[in-house]
């Protein structure tokens, strides 16, 4: 494995540059129709440059997904309350995801298309099986405390991370036509249920979103 180079802060710089052409580029015109000949010219850097950064174009469509999975997983951990039960940090969780993924619909646009492409196809699975990690800890510890019904923790975070993908694809291929933030708690409804076999608390009760 080549060891990961350092870059100084002009080249991190460049390296966001490229990363954020190639998003743009791969939701505008796909992941296979893009060359790297084409991101370079919308990132403004040189095309020998690319390969100081990333040795391929799949390289650096697998560090657009990291670098997002991050973000998704730090908007995840600002909206759990600290000291909550794990059945209310689930629920804000995938509020949250439900929030960001609107936030981000050309990007979740893009995987939409992209995950018919066997060559990225682990990078998605690296992505999609560290959300999964996430909830089923919780659904663990909401065992312990019997907030959850035994079972298999695998097959109730397919259910939480199913809900969250389903509703916000339809809500941005516009079949679902409402506010976000009232989508976000819906899903949040659904999860719990499902989780608990009981709604959650009346929404008048909650916290507001952070931010």
């Amino acid at each position: 494995m080549p060891t990961p180079r350092l870059h100084t802060e002009h080249g991190n710089e460049r390296k966001q540059q490229l990363l954020d052409a190639a998003e743009r580029l791969f939701t505008e015109r796909g992941y296979g129709a893009t060359r790297i000949s084409d991101i370079c010219a919308a990132a403004g850097v040189a095309k020998g440059l690319f390969y100081w950064y990333f040795p391929t174009k799949e390289s650096l469509f697998a560090e657009l997904v990291r670098t997002m999975r991050q973000s998704l997983r730090r908007a995840q951990a600002a909206a759990m309350t600290p000291g909550a039960d794990p059945v209310t940090r689930i629920r804000q969780g995938a509020e949250a995801s439900v929030r960001f993924m609107a936030e981000h619909q050309p990007y979740f646009a893009l995987l939409d298309v992209e995950r018919t492409d066997d060559a990225l196809d682990a990078v998605l699975k690296e992505g999609s099986d560290v959300y999964a990690s996430d909830v089923q800890r919780l659904v663990r510890a909401a065992q312990a405390e019997g907030q959850v019904a035994d079972g298999d923790p695998a097959f109730y975070a397919v259910g939480v991370m199913g809900a969250v993908s389903s509703f916000s694809h339809a809500h941005r291929k516009g079949r679902l036509r409402m506010p976000i933030d009232e989508l976000a708690l819906l899903v949040g409804d659904w999860v719990t249920q499902a989780l608990t076999g009981r709604a959650s608390e009346p929404t008048t009760a909650r916290s507001a979103p952070p931010g």
